[in-house]
C-alpha cells in the first residue's frame, strides 16, 4: 500500500484464502513431514540403542529418544494449533462483522423510517 506521500507502508493483513492456504500447507506439508522425520529418527535412533546394548551409551540413546519424541509431540500440537487458528480467523472476522453491523442496525433510526 502506498500512502499520500508515496512512501511504501507494510501491510501485515491476509485474505481468508491466504489463511487457507497456510493451513493446508501445515497440513499437507509440515504435519506429515514432521512425523515421518520423527519416526525415521526414532528408527535410527532405536537402532544405535541396540547396537550399545550394554554400553552407558544405551540409557543415554533412550533418554534422548524420550526428550525427542517429548519435543515432537509438543510440535505436532502446535503446528495443529495454528492450522486450526488460521482456519478459524476468518471465521471470527466475519462474525464479529455481522454482529457490529447487527447492533449497528438495531441503532438506526433510519431503519425507523
Amino acid at each position: 500500500m502506498t500512502t499520500d506521500s508515496g512512501r511504501e507502508e507494510a501491510d501485515f493483513a491476509s485474505t481468508p484464502a491466504q489463511k487457507k492456504a497456510a493451513a493446508g500447507t501445515i497440513e499437507k506439508e509440515l504435519e506429515p513431514n514432521t512425523k515421518k522425520t520423527a519416526e525415521r529418527a526414532d528408527t535410527a535412533t532405536e537402532s544405535a540403542r541396540k547396537g550399545f546394548d550394554g554400553w552407558e551409551t544405551a540409557a543415554a540413546l533412550k533418554t534422548v529418544a524420550g526428550t525427542w519424541d517429548r519435543q515432537v509431540k509438543s510440535l505436532m500440537g502446535r503446528l495443529a494449533a495454528e492450522k486450526n487458528g488460521l482456519r478459524g480467523a476468518s471465521g471470527y472476522f466475519e462474525s464479529n462483522d455481522i454482529g457490529v453491523g447487527n447492533q449497528l442496525l438495531a441503532q438506526s433510526k433510519l431503519d425507523r423510517l
